[in-house]
């Protein structure tokens, strides 16, 4: 088990035994994690992904508080996990983005610009090196659009464009919960990259293919 994983089911093992009621506010994150035996980052990564779903409520200067835990307000955020839990077509998404992306990628190796390749890369520096998710997610999105754009071809930029929807929450779940996503990430990013710059088409197909796939594993053993 992932430790974010289990940080997660130890917070909902002290909802589920009547530790934490509705409405409590939780310990402070030190005396928490010691409680629980975790690390303060495990547990800051636990509480982001549990606020995620409405079961934490995080009040900036005042701390964390169960929620109401009112059935209604937990089947809407649930559909954040239940749109690719409960039905595999992201999968599918996912699949045809694998087969369509490294293409995309290999092609932008010969046209894309230093410029382009620049401002890339200066992005992904300005992430550092612990982005939130959230942020991640969405330099992600910009990262491969600006690839995929760079290939000249219109009608590809268009498919990839719809394919990128329907992933973004299990993307965004998996940096959540999976042990090193956003690392992996930053890793795999910067191998495009490199990639690019050398002009190597077969390696930037690689690269890409790795970095779509990585994601489609993890939700398969998700599922």
């Amino acid at each position: 088990m992932a430790v974010t994983d289990e940080a997660i089911e130890k917070i909902k093992g002290m909802i589920v035994s009547g530790a934490l009621r509705p409405g409590d506010r939780l310990p402070r994150e030190s005396e928490l994690a010691a409680e629980l035996g975790l690390s303060r980052n495990s547990l800051r990564e636990a509480v982001r992904a549990l606020s995620l779903i409405r079961i934490l409520d995080v009040r900036q200067g005042d701390g964390t508080y169960v929620t109401s835990l009112d059935p209604q307000l937990l089947l809407e955020a649930m559909s954040f996990v239940v749109d690719f839990h409960r039905d595999d077509t992201v999968l599918e998404f996912l699949a045809v983005r694998r087969i369509l992306e490294p293409a995309a990628t290999a092609l932008a190796a010969s046209r894309i610009g230093e410029d382009r390749l620049d401002a890339l890369a200066a992005q992904v520096d300005a992430l550092g090196a612990q982005p939130s998710v959230e942020q991640l997610v969405a330099a992600d999105l910009e990262f491969h659009r600006s690839i995929v754009h760079s290939s000249g071809n219109s009608v590809l930029c268009s498919l990839l464009d719809g394919l990128s929807g329907p992933t973004t929450r299990a993307r965004i779940w998996r940096g959540l919960t999976q042990e090193d996503a956003v690392g992996r990430t930053l890793r795999e990013h910067r191998a495009i990259l490199g990639a690019l710059r050398d002009r190597d088409a077969e390696a930037a197909r690689s690269w890409a293919t790795v970095h779509i796939a990585s994601v489609e594993q993890w939700l398969r053993s998700t599922l």
